[in-house]
């Protein structure tokens, strides 16, 4: 009878155990790098406050290839990770592929929606904070002003057209040069085509280059610094890269997507999740680095302009819509 209790205690023990154990979540960065010093490592940044704050503990990895988006997914949600989330819109097809066979495991993708019950999909309004950076362009610059976007698909020229309008807003006569570094995924990760764009940018007379290229960027903050020039950042704060010479970045908080989901565990809420102005989810830069770039005059514009956006008052073109910009 003795024996029998003891067994039946040492289940019921392993039984509590097993409820308690929570899983980890996993973050999975795009091509390019966790340190790409933009998108990636915004996610990173993200998730290593959670790490910092809970003691907790994730699971991540670096893709190489294609290939691997699946097998990633997979091979987290066989492991019992949860939640598992994938910083890019590129994951859209493998999750719409992999969700329906884990029910039980809540995924989150940044950067698209993908329709599935136990999928939160976070978008940004990157629209809203590019109209911001691109007041601040026109402002800081006399005729003519420069974007390079990474891969050219409707999300970079969302950033394009935001931009263009809050430029225009300004000067409606300044002269803007778009560029794209390419229409694959290597187009977020070349440093030399970035700075060669920028280049012939400021040969046309552009004194100020904002990018949203992923690791791109590094060689337009580069170029533009190199011509006494001024660049803008993408994604994270990425002021002190070339300190002095970045007018402010157009903040997009994918650190704050990755942070809010680990949080949340395996009990996040799934759906369409927004992120704009209104909830922090984007926003422009002020720091010590760009401080004697941006005058108070100049602030108390772009504050101004926030506060209408926010309100209904000015409307932003959603280039992701139909793929064009009014303005452009």
């Amino acid at each position: 009878m003795t024996f029998m209790k003891t067994i039946i205690s040492a289940t019921a023990t392993l039984v509590a155990s097993a409820a308690m154990v929570v899983a980890d979540p996993a973050l999975i960065y795009d091509l390019g790098g966790k340190f790409d010093k933009s998108f990636n490592e915004a996610a990173y940044e993200g998730a290593e406050k959670w790490k910092a704050e809970t003691g907790g503990n994730y699971n991540e990895i670096e893709l190489q290839n294609e290939a691997q988006r699946e097998q990633a997914l997979r091979r987290f949600a066989e492991n019992g990770n949860n939640p598992i989330v994938m910083a890019g819109f590129s994951f859209a097809s493998s999750l719409s592929e992999v969700a329906p066979d884990f029910p039980d495991t809540k995924f989150v993708i940044i950067d698209m929606v993908v329709d599935a019950p136990n999928v939160r999909s976070t978008v940004f309004k990157e629209e809203e904070g590019s109209y911001l950076v691109g007041m601040m362009a026109a402002m800081s610059a006399d005729n003519a002003i420069g974007f390079v976007g990474g891969m050219d698909i409707p999300l970079i020229r969302r950033f394009a057209c935001g931009y263009v309008l809050g430029a225009r807003s300004i000067n409606p006569n300044i002269e803007i040069f778009q560029n794209y570094t390419g229409t694959t995924y290597h187009a977020w990760n070349d440093p030399i085509k970035g700075g060669e764009l920028t280049k012939a940018q400021i040969a046309q007379g552009a004194d100020v280059v904002y990018h949203a290229a992923g690791g791109t960027g590094l060689g337009v903050l580069q170029a533009a610094a190199d011509a006494g020039k001024l660049g803008i950042g993408v994604d994270k704060n990425q002021n002190h890269l070339q300190s002095g010479s970045v007018l402010t970045s157009m903040v997009k908080r994918v650190d704050l997507a990755v942070y809010n989901a680990f949080k949340e565990g395996a009990n996040l809420t799934t759906g369409f999740e927004v992120m704009g102005l209104s909830n922090d989810g984007v926003g422009y830069a002020m720091d010590s680095h760009n401080a004697s770039l941006v005058s108070a005059d100049m602030q108390a514009a772009v504050e101004a302009a926030k506060a209408k956006i926010i309100a209904g008052e000015i409307k932003i073109h959603d280039a992701l819509t139909d793929n064009s910009c009014p303005a452009s």
